[in-house]
């Protein structure tokens, strides 16, 4: 957490394995820590959000399950050259993946990538 006053000003579901009560911030963020399936989070997610837009953050491990789980209809993925063989890899176990999603790229000058997959049915 970024000061007292982090810049979500929403309710904020965090996936741990060590649930505590929640952390109540100025601005009105709340964190809440879930020791829960992906399909679950989302679902307080989106009765908090009453409606409006569900953002998930999070690592590799996060935005795979996910994914796998079919909990995703907008991603936007940046990649940063790397060396090769470091980090958790975001596309393992999800073969086919493209078959579901509309998916484009836009390279930069800097050598970023930027990756975005959208379910056409959404």
């Amino acid at each position: 957490m970024v000061g007292p006053n982090p810049p979500f000003h929403t309710p904020v579901f965090v996936l741990t394995r060590h649930p505590r009560p929640p952390v109540e911030m100025e601005g009105g963020t709340t964190f809440h820590f879930l020791d829960a399936p992906p399909a679950e989070a989302l679902e307080a997610a989106r009765e908090a959000a009453g409606g409006l837009d569900v953002r998930i953050g999070g690592g590799p491990t996060v935005v795979r399950d996910f994914l796998a789980a079919g909990l995703v209809d907008h991603l936007h993925v940046v990649v940063v050259p790397i060396l090769l063989g470091r980090g958790v890899r975001l596309w393992d176990g999800l073969e086919g993946l493209e078959k579901d999603y509309a998916v484009e790229t836009a390279p930069s000058p800097s050598g970023v990538t930027h990756l975005t997959l959208t379910r056409p049915d959404r």
